[in-house]
């Protein structure tokens, strides 16, 4: 029996023929009315095999029924035989590749280097300290978004320069604290026993735990809660339970880990690195002089806000020392009270003063708690900041709290905080939160823009931006020292 088939080698090949297969004995196999008529006892029928060449992608078995004629073979089913021509297909007509997904590209704007994958010198190297404002740009924008520049800012910018760290109000008695976090690490400063100001790491020198967990206070002796270690308000080790016949334990070696401090007008500042110039020096005498005659002395402290930016803690800075460029397009208030045509710009050493003379505003809301003759505008590098006006100040803390957060802390004095006084002065920071939320917004605007692949440094103007540039003269400079 001829049986037809679709299938072969090569394409020319249309159809097989199939020869009978032997039994064991040698014999052709008969048809099986045949093998019944010959007397003799049927071997055992091997079930035949389907093609099994080397182009079949299966090698399946295919047994022929039973009661086949003799030379039947295994008939191929049409999987089969799709799966056989499927070469034969893919040779003529080829199947396209398989689209696969990849990330888009981000192309940096011609001429500038590639951000993150640099080297953290490649990026501090790509500020140039030497060009003058006239040429200056702003840092790389990397330097706003790169977590390896954030750790870099924590060892050298902040562990390496004076930090605001409480107010001498809340230290006037003996056994008054504050505590605070300076570069990520824990502070304690206390007024002595003695009457001398200290200042130490607020960690406990036997398992680590914060020695004082209030963010003020006062107390006798400065207590650890984990296990009860004491040490006295000079910072030496006192009480230690359950230490009884420990050897070579030096208790006078196991006291507090101080920390350099000053003062200076209504503040307190600490500094973790123990080399450096004092704090008098890094301010100059010069500033130190005219900030004395504006008589902060006569301000009492009277509230506290927490502000939380959306941006890089220099964004905040660069906002701050614009030369109040934004002022007359983003703070409509504001600049209703001061004459921006006459605000200035003076650099020292480690810091900027911006001024301008106030004037009467049509916008009672702001005309009725911003006086005086001028306004002036402070900034001590890195962080720290006060805004004067006749009759008040506010300070600003800028702290970073990751590469696209910051926190800012903003203390208010006035010359009068009576209860009288108390609804006006209320009102005067209502219109200071007005204007932290204008820059709020326009902070978060930039420092989304700082991550574009349109955007990698930016030019400054003369008239307005040289304290901006001078912050960013000294953040290299420390930036580069900790290289």
């Amino acid at each position: 029996m001829r049986v037809a088939a679709t299938v072969g080698a090569t394409a020319s090949s249309s159809r097989h023929r199939h020869s009978s297969r032997r039994s064991r004995t040698g014999n052709t196999k008969a048809a099986s009315g045949d093998v019944a008529g010959s007397g003799r006892i049927p071997q055992r029928r091997r079930p035949a095999r389907a093609f099994t060449g080397k182009d079949s992608p299966t090698r399946k078995r295919r047994t022929i029924p039973v009661g086949a004629p003799s030379g039947a073979t295994a008939f191929p089913n049409r999987s089969s035989v799709r799966s056989r021509l499927k070469p034969l297909l893919q040779d003529m007509t080829p199947e396209p590749p398989a689209l696969r997904w990849r990330p888009r590209r981000r192309h940096a704007p011609a001429g500038a280097k590639p951000r993150m994958t640099a080297s953290v010198a490649d990026l501090i190297g790509q500020y140039d300290p030497s060009l003058p404002l006239a040429e200056a740009s702003t840092p790389p924008a990397a330097w706003y978004i790169d977590p390896r520049i954030a750790e870099l800012e924590r060892r050298t910018v902040f562990a390496r320069t004076w930090q605001f760290a409480g107010r001498l109000d809340q230290l006037r008695a003996p056994g008054d604290y504050v505590t605070c976090e300076i570069a990520g690490e824990p502070i304690l400063v206390v007024r002595g026993g003695d009457g001398v100001l200290r200042g130490f790491f607020n960690v406990c020198r036997h398992h680590a735990a914060a020695v004082m967990t209030q963010p003020q206070g006062c107390a006798k002796n400065l207590r650890c809660p984990y296990h009860g270690w004491t040490y006295t308000l000079e910072g030496a080790l006192k009480g230690t339970p359950s230490f009884v016949d420990e050897c070579h334990f030096d208790r006078g070696a196991h006291g507090l880990v101080p920390v350099d401090i000053a003062t200076w007008e209504q503040w307190v500042f600490v500094r973790l690195d123990r080399e450096g110039p004092t704090l008098e020096e890094f301010l100059g005498e010069r500033v130190i002089a005219e900030v004395k005659a504006l008589r902060l002395d006569r301000l009492h402290w009277f509230a506290r806000q927490h502000y939380l930016f959306d941006c890089n803690w220099k964004v905040f800075v660069d906002n701050y020392l614009d030369g109040g460029y934004h002022v007359p397009h983003l703070h409509k208030g504001l600049n209703s009270v001061l004459d921006f045509r006459q605000y200035t710009i003076e650099n020292g050493r480690h810091h900027c003063l911006q001024s301008a003379p106030m004037v009467q505003g049509e916008i009672e809301e702001f005309a009725s708690v911003r006086g005086g003759a001028r306004a002036n505008y402070y900034w001590f590098h890195p962080n720290f900041m006060f805004n004067w006006y006749e009759g008040m100040m506010d300070t600003n803390l800028v702290l970073p709290l990751g590469v696209d957060r910051t926190e800012v802390i903003f203390d208010f004095w006035f010359e009068d905080v009576s209860d009288a006084a108390r609804e006006r002065n209320e009102a005067s920071i209502a219109v200071g939160n007005i204007v932290q939320d204008e820059d709020m917004a326009i902070c978060k605007s930039v420092q989304r823009g700082l991550q574009s692949r349109a955007y990698d440094t930016g030019r400054l103007s003369i008239r307005r931006e040289a304290g901006e540039h001078l912050f960013h003269l000294l953040l290299h400079a420390d930036l580069s020292g900790g290289l």
